[in-house]
């Protein structure tokens, strides 16, 4: 991917800071590395800076700057899963890109080399080495031990989407491994493609991503050979769509790379609606894939970064438009996904001829993720039959001031699945009268008053929960009914009288599994995570009905004026609090999400009509929460089909912080890292808003929503290796 700058504003190399490595191996155990290379000089201190706010079991590289993931893959003849990523082992700002390498048996616990696998060093890559991908096979497509990636050379910086693009600057080449990975092997074909197609003025061209040879796009492009792959290369065609570039490959020859014709034209700024994003105006790091479900249908998708997207700050309540939201603070850009359908008249290329026009056709398009995640990549994995994606979790919403001085940028997802999701009988949806108006969905009647509709499914791996093997399990009782209060305000301080269900917290490193049933006379109900004892730090997690909108609000916190943390070098302590406030965004994450109500087929008592709200034969879903706590990273899936990651930045100077072994819970700060304080949460409370009839009297008053199952795993830790 290209970098993040502003508007005309040119990258320079980052000048080198002296440090040591800290090299966090798979059980989180840091050890101390001294290394030779030239690019690795003086030390850096392993400080309570470093640590402050880093995860503990998702992959992060040793030190500096993390962007894109690259390569995910699997390796059959290891049984090694392998996912590399950008890396700046020179400094902790975009800049020299290289690639850092990390191996897996299980996709959880990662062994992360600290020196790069491959670094800017040669003539066509001397600018970076940008994102690509994976084959578990030598160059001529055998399977013979060897592996290979192939990859974005730069040799010229800047570029950007906002800039003239120069032909050239980007090209295709492949390095190979024959030793597991441990070291790779640049090819004497390199660059195996000079550049962009050279009829066409594009704003990017990068990112390269191999798929199986798919019949409805060999149809679409007219070809017809069955020994070959299909190869994408993300970017757009400027003045007019971001595109993704297709690519006839020879499948005995990964040098081989012919070109198709765009994939797709959907213009600049496509925004169907608030459920499918901006498509922006150039796009990043392109997946495509072909996802079937339970019935044997198959839809094809595209997976994509956006960059070029508009503000749309949509707040449906006065907290959130006096915060804005989060996205709207952030680098204009998203991560988005696309289903796309042959086109009517399918071209013919067979000829050899050059075309303009797309191979295939928008069909439906949904938000891949609503927070800080982007530039994700894919893999089809063998054993556990799913496509599993991982994402880039930004640092962004870190002031730079902050970020350097605990010289790490940046980590990658938790392992996700998607797949296509068919939800059948389906009558409506809460609030949104036509389906037509989601326009994240294809709903295709039954002829019956009902509906069968499919969308992009979005959950965490099944197999994460290894992370659960010490942690200490909790469960709600079940069908556990959640106090109404008769207001529609924005949680502040919960009020300790009225006893909100709840589950304890004792450490930073959490999951929790939520399904609540959300009756018809609420309009807001979901979960409060405290960071301190009284909760008066807290993230809050809830849905609105009415709004058809999830939010995620995080603690609004202004870092203590006297806390030198929040200082930079040079800087006066007299500084405002308005000033200091600003270096952590904490602004709201929104994303839209509806239930929908389907038929059923089982009776329901009068008793659950009244509660939901719903007739006889109807049955809506419940609110199915799932979320991981990593540190600083939340990621939040809900009903396996809006997923939402973010950070959250808790300064030194709140209760969380104590010292490690300590009862009393007084804070201690120190730099001695052995000794570091300990970052905790203090429980889960659950809570509804709603409003009813004044006439209404308790004892007829129906629930307005009950939790019929919430388990929480306290202290996730890494399996020992």
């Amino acid at each position: 991917m290209t970098e993040a700058v502003p508007n005309g504003f040119v990258l320079e190399e980052p000048s080198f800071q002296a440090h040591k490595i800290p090299f966090v191996t798979s059980n989180d155990s840091r050890k101390t590395l001294s290394f030779g290379e030239s690019n690795l000089r003086g030390r850096l201190d392993f400080s309570l800076d470093f640590v402050r706010w880093r995860p503990s079991f998702h992959l992060v590289a040793p030190y500096g700057w993390l962007n894109d993931p690259c390569g995910p893959g699997y390796d059959p003849l290891t049984r090694k899963y392998h996912l590399a990523f950008q890396w700046n082992p020179n400094g902790n700002d975009w800049g020299g890109i290289s690639w850092g390498h990390a191996t897996s048996s299980d996709l959880v616990s990662w062994k992360t080399s600290p020196v790069p696998c491959l670094t800017p060093s040669t003539p066509y890559d001397h600018c970076g080495v940008f994102t690509g991908c994976f084959r578990p096979t030598n160059i001529d497509g055998k399977q013979d031990g060897a592996l290979t990636y192939i990859y974005t050379s730069v040799d010229r910086l800047p570029i950007h989407y906002t800039l003239p693009y120069v032909r050239g600057s980007e090209t295709l080449s492949i390095a190979v491994s024959h030793d597991e990975g441990e070291t790779w092997e640049r090819q004497p074909c390199n660059p195996i493609l000079p550049g962009s197609p050279s009829h066409l003025k594009v704003t990017g061209w990068r990112d390269p991503f191999i798929a199986s040879r798919s019949p409805h796009l060999s149809l679409t492009s007219g070809d017809s050979s069955t020994d070959a792959l299909h190869g994408f290369i993300s970017g757009g065609i400027a003045e007019q769509t971001p595109t993704v570039f297709a690519y006839r490959i020879n499948a005995s020859d990964l040098s081989d790379w012919r070109y198709i014709g765009p994939l797709i034209d959907v213009g600049l700024n496509l925004r169907p609606s608030r459920w499918s994003g901006d498509f922006g105006v150039n796009w990043e790091v392109v997946n495509f894939m072909t996802l079937t479900d339970n019935d044997g249908t198959s839809r094809h998708f595209v997976i994509m970064g956006t960059e070029g997207c508009l503000p749309q700050s949509n707040a449906s309540d006065a907290q959130t438009e006096c915060q804005g939201i989060a996205k709207d603070k952030r680098i204009p850009r998203s991560q988005l996904w696309m289903s796309v359908i042959s086109r009517e008249s399918p071209k013919d290329l067979r000829n050899g001829s050059l075309s303009n026009e797309p191979l295939m056709q928008f069909a439906f398009a949904g938000i891949f993720d609503h927070g800080c995640l982007y530039a994700c990549n894919s893999f089809w994995d063998p054993i556990s039959g799913q496509r599993v994606v991982f994402g880039w979790i930004t640092e962004e919403d870190l002031s730079d001031n902050l970020r350097h001085r605990q010289n790490w940028s940046g980590l990658i997802s938790l392992p996700r699945i998607t797949r296509l999701t068919t939800m059948h009988k389906v009558k409506r949806a809460r609030s949104t009268c036509d389906l037509g108006c989601i326009t994240s969905i294809e709903a295709t009647s039954d002829c019956d008053g009902t509906y069968t509709v499919r969308t992009l499914g979005i959950f965490p791996d099944p197999r994460l929960e290894i992370l659960r093997t010490r942690a200490h399990k909790t469960d709600l009782p079940s069908r556990t009914e959640i106090t109404l209060r008769q207001s529609d305000k924005v949680i502040t301080t919960f009020d300790h009288d009225q006893h909100e269900p709840s589950l304890p917290l004792t450490t930073s490193r959490w999951e929790l599994k939520v399904e609540i049933v959300v009756g018809r006379h609420c309009s807001r109900v979901g979960l409060a995570i405290g960071h301190d004892p009284d909760f008066n730090w807290q993230t809050i997690l809830y849905w609105d009905p009415v709004q058809e909108t999830f939010y995620v609000e995080r603690p609004q916190i202004t870092f203590p004026i006297t806390d030198d943390m929040c200082l930079g070098i040079g800087e006066d302590p007299a500084a405002s609090s308005k000033q200091l406030s600003r270096r952590v965004n904490h602004a709201p994450e929104v994303a839209p999400h509806t239930l929908f109500t389907f038929r059923s087929t089982v009776a329901k008592s009068r008793t659950n009509v009244e509660e939901i709200g719903v007739e006889e034969d109807e049955e809506e879903e419940p609110l199915r929460i799932h979320a991981f706590y990593d540190t600083s990273v939340l990621e939040v899936f809900v009903n396996d089909r809006t997923a939402i990651s973010t950070r959250i930045f808790i300064p030194d100077s709140l209760p969380p912080w104590t010292e490690k072994g300590s009862n009393n819970g007084n804070e201690h700060r120190t730099d001695d890292a052995s000794t570091a304080p300990t970052r905790r949460c203090y429980g889960v409370r659950f809570f509804a808003r709603g409003s009813l009839s004044p006439a209404t009297d308790n004892a007829s008053k129906p629930s307005i929503a009950t939790v019929n199952r919430a388990t929480v795993w306290d202290g996730l830790e890494l399996p020992e290796t």
